[in-house]
C-alpha cells in the first residue's frame, strides 16, 4: 500500500470516529428512540474508526469493498451575465474554487493538470486528496477525477453554454462517495452537508459576485 493510500485510510478513520463521537453526544442529549438510533450509529462510526473493523458488513459476511458505498450525483445550472470565457478563465485558476465552493478549504496546482484539493468535514476536520483535469476545452468545459489514494473518490465538471446577450449558463456536475460509507452520507446531512443544497447556494452566491462591480479575485 502506498504512502498516500495509507494517509487516505488514516484520515478517513480520523473523520469517521469524529462523527461517530457527535453522533453520541447528541444522542444522549435527545433520548428517546432517535437518541437511542443516533447513540448506536455513533457507537458503530466510533468502533469502525478505532479498529478499522466494521461489525455490520462482517456479520453480512461482506467483505468492506462490497459494501462501498455508491457514488452520490449532483448537478445544478446558473445563468451568469458575463461572456463564457470570462467565466472559464475564473474556474480554470483552480486557486479561485474555494472561493466558489463553500465546503473547500484550498486548491493548489502543481502543475498544469495535477492538484491538491483540501475540503471541510465534520467536526472541523479535513480531508484532502490530489486531483487530475481530463478535459480542458477552454470557453467552454473543464473536466476532472480524483487521483488514486484519494481520501474522497470524486470526479467532476463545468460546462460554460454562451447565451445570447453574452450571458453564460455555467452547469456543475459532480460524484463523489462519502468517505464514511453509506452511513456517511447521513452523517453530513446531519450537519447540514447537503449535497445538491450546497452546490446551489454556492453557485447562486458565485453569481452574485461575479456579476457585481468588483468581482471575487
Amino acid at each position: 500500500m502506498t504512502k498516500d493510500a495509507t494517509n487516505g485510510m488514516d484520515q478517513t478513520r480520523l473523520a469517521t470516529g469524529a462523527a461517530g463521537g457527535a453522533l453520541v453526544l447528541l444522542g444522549l442529549k435527545k433520548r428517546g428512540v432517535l437518541g437511542l438510533l443516533m447513540v448506536g450509529a455513533g457507537g458503530y462510526l466510533a468502533y469502525k474508526a478505532a479498529t478499522g473493523n466494521d461489525p455490520v458488513m462482517a456479520a453480512a459476511g461482506l467483505s468492506g469493498s462490497a459494501g462501498a458505498a455508491k457514488p452520490i450525483f449532483v448537478e445544478h445550472s446558473v445563468v451568469i451575465d458575463r461572456p463564457a470565457q470570462a467565466v472559464y478563465d475564473y474556474w480554470r485558476k483552480l486557486e479561485n474554487l474555494p472561493h466558489i465552493m463553500s465546503h473547500l478549504e484550498s486548491v493548489t496546482a502543481l502543475d498544469d493538470k495535477r492538484s491538491r484539493w483540501v475540503a471541510k468535514a465534520p467536526l472541523g476536520t479535513h480531508v484532502e486528496w490530489e486531483a487530475e483535469i481530463v478535459n480542458d476545452k477552454p470557453g467552454e468545459r473543464i473536466g476532472w477525477h480524483s487521483l488514486p489514494g484519494a481520501t474522497v473518490d470524486n470526479a467532476g465538471s463545468v460546462q460554460f453554454e454562451s447565451l445570447p446577450d453574452g450571458k453564460t449558463r455555467v452547469h456543475v456536475a459532480l460524484s463523489y462517495r462519502p468517505p464514511a460509507g453509506p452511513l456517511g452520507a447521513a452523517v453530513a446531512k446531519l450537519f447540514g452537508e447537503e449535497p445538491s443544497q450546497q452546490i446551489a447556494e454556492d453557485l447562486q452566491r458565485f453569481k452574485a459576485a461575479f456579476e457585481g462591480a468588483n468581482p471575487v479575485a
